[in-house]
């Protein structure tokens, strides 16, 4: 018997189709969050789309997302002068996102809650004690810095939390079709025959029997087989008599006669005779 051979399983080729999008989707969100940096506008803009867009090009390669992170620093080489609050801004929420990120390349979709609670709870124990340490540290506790922080944050986590549960349900399923085409598939080759199994005959060396003459004597078996169903040894058939002639036969009886006539006592004379 023996196992087919399988011919080994080719890429699909729309691995590579789908790679080469994700580096370009990639590469359009850094250009996009480029021009954000780039071009004036008011701090609650450039911090949202610096958030969302850092944590979206993430999912395209990690590379993308650390890349995203420090073009928040581009604000400052731009040719209008950045916002003040951007001073403030960069250290602080680059901060919190970089501790994300590591965070969120550490494990699957369930740390990205654990990732969510980090953030968050950065920006608002800064905003809640920052008065505390400086009492002109007011940006943290504004609810326009939180909000332009907290909810593009949570809109890019949401959007990687369903991406991560689709793609494991899907590379799931396609390895429990490739463990069913992959299962070995036996064939049975005819010019192989199958093993003869002998099976051992019973052996009697000799069986005793009785004689005509009442004497036991040892007989060897006939070597033919033991018929099925039989539960003890084939006994042979004695020997026949000798046959002898009508001449012996005369001989015999003559013989018999004599001896028996020199046996028996003389018979008694009759008196007066």
């Amino acid at each position: 018997m023996t196992a087919a051979s399988l011919p080994p399983r080719r890429r699909p080729a729309r691995a590579g189709l789908w790679t080469a999008l994700r580096l370009l989707a990639g590469l359009v969100l850094l250009a996009a969050l480029a021009y954000f940096m780039w071009t004036p506008g008011d701090w609650p803009t450039r911090l949202f789309a610096w958030v969302l867009l850092t944590i979206l090009a993430d999912e395209c390669a990690g590379w993308f997302g650390y890349t995203g992170l420090a073009l928040g620093a581009l604000a400052f080489f731009a040719p209008s002068a950045p916002p003040e609050q951007w001073t403030l801004i960069v250290p602080l929420v680059g901060g919190v996102l970089f501790a994300l990120l590591l965070l969120k390349h550490s494990g699957g979709p369930f740390v990205l809650p654990f990732a969510a609670v980090i953030f968050a709870g950065a920006l608002y124990a800064t905003g809640r004690f920052g008065l505390k340490i400086d009492p002109a540290l007011t940006l943290p506790a504004n609810t326009t810095f939180q909000r332009s922080a907290v909810v593009p944050m949570l809109l890019g986590l949401g959007f990687s939390f369903v991406r991560q549960l689709v793609g494991n349900a899907l590379r799931f399923a396609a390895r429990r079709r490739a463990g069913r085409a992959a299962a070995p598939v036996v064939m049975v080759d005819p010019a192989v025959a199958a093993p003869e199994v002998s099976v051992p005959e019973p052996h009697v060396s000799e069986v005793e029997v009785t004689s005509p003459a009442g004497e036991p004597v040892l007989v060897a078996p006939a070597a033919a087989p033991v018929p099925q169903g039989s539960a003890g040894p084939v006994l042979t058939k004695p020997a026949a008599a000798p046959q002898l002639s009508k001449a012996d036969l005369g001989t015999v009886d003559l013989s018999a006669a004599d001896s028996n006539t020199e046996a028996s006592p003389p018979a008694p004379s009759r008196s007066g005779q």
